[in-house]
């Protein structure tokens, strides 16, 4: 596509759209303003009458990100509404893996990430979290969702064969008798025919949100 066949005006939702989908087929470090302007069919001047430089198209990036996310509803049942925002998050980031690391990074955070953390807060605030019961539960959920996927994404195997075989050889490196707890869950659960480590996301959660519980139960006991 040349640098002027657009036959439509260009708006600033068609760069960020355009942004995403570089990094999404690509990865962050493909998304120039070049790469936008190519895909778009405009010269790169022409961004700029829409953003004011790269920076801007991350912090844009990051508020669509969060847009997709599960909002919370301020009011509903806290636990239910907090699980179904990190199952959302862990979907959203699933499709745009290069998101990860940029969440909550951005100084020129946009309405719709603030809106988001609104919710959440919101959501402990009127379950009867206190203000530091709240702040602490948002940083250890999110903490949560982001260094699971960073793991999850990072993993050197896929299928049961290659995960059997990767496991196996990191095994045949461990003198017998040594590091046999270790050993132990390799065979016992990550060789199993069908383990998959996204598996482990819900449990996990289920572990945080019952503390989190017990902790907003005996700050209102107080």
């Amino acid at each position: 596509m040349s640098g002027n066949s657009r036959s439509t005006p260009l708006t600033r939702a068609d760069i960020v759209g355009g942004a995403m989908a570089i990094a999404d087929a690509d990865g962050l470090g493909a998304v120039t303003m070049r790469a936008i302007a190519r895909g778009l069919g405009v010269e790169a001047m022409s961004l700029y009458h829409h953003v004011a430089n790269k920076d801007a198209i991350l912090d844009a990036l990051v508020d669509a990100v969060f847009d997709e996310m599960y909002t919370p509803r301020i009011g509903a049942p806290w636990a239910q509404e907090l699980r179904r925002r990190c199952h959302s998050g862990r979907e959203v980031l699933t499709r745009h893996p290069w998101a990860v690391g940029l969440m909550d990074s951005r100084r020129g955070a946009g309405y719709a990430t603030m809106r988001h953390h609104d919710a959440v807060l919101g959501c402990l605030r009127e379950a009867g979290f206190t203000l530091e019961a709240a702040g602490a539960a948002f940083a250890v959920l999110d903490a949560y969702l982001y260094g699971f996927l960073v793991q999850e994404l990072a993993l050197p195997f896929g299928g049961d064969t290659e995960r059997t075989e990767v496991v196996g050889e990191m095994l045949t490196a461990v003198p017998d008798g040594e590091l046999r707890y270790l050993s132990e869950y390799a065979t016992g659960r990550v060789c199993l025919p069908g383990y998959s480590f996204g598996n482990e996301f819900d449990p996990g959660l289920e572990l945080i949100i019952d503390g989190l519980e017990r902790r907003r139960v005996a700050d209102r006991a107080r």
